[in-house]
């Protein structure tokens, strides 16, 4: 933290305040530079984070509003769910607000789309992200995307999302604590229920189903993985073989 915002005002309560004040003091500059360059209608400004709060003491403040846990407890959606601001004057509506699910990974795709630069994605393999630049731009009610894996800090996966339904196949409840696989994976609807405090799988049996649309988006990554397998450390590339001449 710069000198200019460690407790140098009355209305901020303590250094995770102060943070904030100086977070939104950078972001503040660069958009005026942008501005002040006369490149504001040309440049595409996302606001954005790789987590939601961290929920241990050395933060000492921030809040997941709804959801249930922090950073430090995957997958539940305090672990990783954030808000997003995407500005792009005149081209990106201004104003609206959705609860449309885009992942981080869609920016690379989506990006390239609105660069008219599509034609620069690789093609012998399969992308993770999906192209959201219609929804960006207003042409689209959707940003396209259905689904999402969530994978632990082992690598594993630990929960399926498809629309507002999630099912958890393994979860840890802190920093400190174990990784679980329940005996039988839990279901949330988070439409009603953003806490993922009422396992519908326990509730509702009749919700069974949808271990069947969660496991059918596990079965295409586990053959995606086994037709185009990850790169290991230190491994020359050389493509993939099914993408070869």
């Amino acid at each position: 933290m710069h000198p200019d915002f460690d407790q140098t005002s009355p209305g901020r309560l303590g250094q995770y305040a102060d943070l904030i004040a100086e977070m939104d003091y950078r972001v503040g500059q660069i958009l005026d530079c942008i501005d002040q360059a006369g490149l504001a209608n040309d440049t595409v400004v996302v606001f954005s984070s790789d987590n939601a709060a961290g929920g241990t003491h050395s933060f000492q403040g921030g809040s997941n509003g709804p959801f249930r846990g922090a950073f430090v407890t995957p997958p539940w959606e305090g672990s990783m769910r954030v808000p997003a601001m995407v500005r792009w004057p005149g081209k990106v509506p201004a104003g609206v607000v959705t609860e449309e699910m885009l992942s981080a990974h869609d920016w690379y795709t989506t990006f390239a789309a609105l660069a008219g630069a599509s034609d620069k994605v690789p093609t012998d393999r399969p992308i993770d992200g999906i192209d959201a630049s219609r929804f960006l731009l207003g042409e689209s009610a959707t940003t396209g995307r259905e689904s999402i894996l969530f994978f632990g800090p082992d690598g594993s996966l630990m929960s399926v999302k498809w629309h507002n339904m999630k099912a958890v196949l393994r979860y840890s409840e802190g920093i400190d604590q174990p990784i679980v696989t329940p005996q039988w994976p839990m279901l949330f609807d988070l439409a009603s229920d953003p806490g993922e405090l009422y396992n519908i799988m326990a509730t509702k049996m009749d919700m069974g189903w949808m271990l069947g649309v969660a496991l059918k988006f596990v079965a295409d990554y586990h053959k995606s993985v086994a037709q185009y397998p990850n790169i290991k450390t230190g491994e020359e590339f050389e493509g993939y073989p099914s993408a070869r001449p």
